[in-house]
């Protein structure tokens, strides 16, 4: 009787046990992505806009903003987690999914990403002959208020909106990157998606980005007034994460609760008793038993099998022999009588 024999397998390099199959990347590595898609995302939301003309048609610029984020997620998402977005890594460090620490180094490096983008962006915008002044070229795509906004809304309309806006593109991002949603792979196009739904109504009512590093990118190459008036897209959008953190972090406490109860019930013996893994042990011991068994009775047989050849053959009796020495004695009687 034989057995199956377990093969081990090595996991693969640079995962480690309990992993789940997933790699961690090193902060500096994450800090990189996080700049670079922020980058892309600036150059894409704010370059298609400022070479058209957004007021008579907004929706490809926020379509151009919408797929700079899907993209940017698609190509460094599993880098960084795809924040590109200080309202989406405030949200994060809310519901208890990145630490402060982490978050605060991630919003620098998206501030840095931003001011870049938007730089190359000015750059651009000198060299071209058309445009007198590049800082009022910005103007048309910086966020604002009051008589700042496309439509003249004040200044609590504007703070609802981002307010609004922030927590609904938090919350979705949260919600498809969730770990029990079984639907995590389309994260990106579901937070691209929002975004560009998000961005064509801020942008009919006052350029609103949702999105701190961009306001801010824009503001820095603009007039002086964007600078007075950019406290309210930190402010707002931040408020507004907060909220979806703290909603997401809600789901999560019950979810946490019943996983620890379950463990709890585990460790008393009411969930698993361990009467399944005895049984699974008890199984396989049988098993050996049997096979050790056979192995022992089929070592035993070969042996013997061998040595009957070898084995002396039985000694005859003296009545099995032929009775020579009676003749003999007949004989020699005979011939003395």
């Amino acid at each position: 009787m034989t057995t199956p024999v377990p093969v081990h397998r090595d996991p693969a390099p640079g995962l480690t046990a309990g992993s789940g199959g997933e790699l961690r990347h090193g902060l500096v590595s994450r800090l990189s992505a996080e700049a670079f898609g922020s980058l892309f995302i600036v150059v894409a939301g704010l370059g298609v806009p400022l070479f058209s003309i957004p007021q008579s048609s907004p929706l490809p610029a926020a379509l151009a903003a919408g797929l700079a984020v899907t993209a940017a997620m698609l190509a460094f998402g599993y880098v960084s987690g795809g924040h590109f977005n200080p309202a989406v890594t405030v949200g994060h460090a809310v519901a208890g999914r990145i630490r402060l620490g982490d978050a605060a180094a991630y919003i620098g490096a998206q501030l840095v990403g931003a001011l870049l983008g938007a730089l190359a962006l000015f750059g651009i915008l000198r060299t071209l002959p058309g445009i007198q002044d590049s800082r009022t070229a910005f103007d048309t795509v910086t966020a604002g208020f009051g008589e700042h906004s496309i439509i003249q809304a004040p200044l609590a309309g504007v703070l609802l909106l981002e307010v609004l806006g922030a927590a609904i593109l938090v919350a979705v991002f949260l919600g498809t990157t969730a770990r029990n949603n079984i639907n995590k792979t389309a994260a990106a196009v579901a937070v691209g998606l929002a975004f560009a739904v998000l961005l064509q109504l801020g942008l009919s009512v006052g350029n609103a980005p949702f999105n701190p590093a961009r306001a801010t990118a824009s503001a820095v190459f603009s007039s002086s007034w964007s600078l007075e008036q950019l406290w309210l897209f930190w402010v707002a959008p931040l408020a507004g994460a907060a909220i979806a953190g703290l909603v997401f972090r809600g789901f999560a406490e019950p979810v946490a609760a019943v996983t620890a109860s379950a463990a709890g019930s585990a460790a008393d013996g009411s969930v698993f008793d361990g009467s399944e893994a005895n049984d699974v042990e008890d199984f396989d011991d049988e098993e050996d038993a049997d096979v050790d068994g056979d192995v022992a009775d089929e070592s035993a047989a070969v042996p013997a099998k061998a040595a009957a050849p070898a084995k002396p053959a039985p000694a005859h009796t003296a009545a099995d022999k032929p009775d020579s020495r009676d003749e003999a004695q007949e004989f020699f009687d005979g011939k003395r009588g």
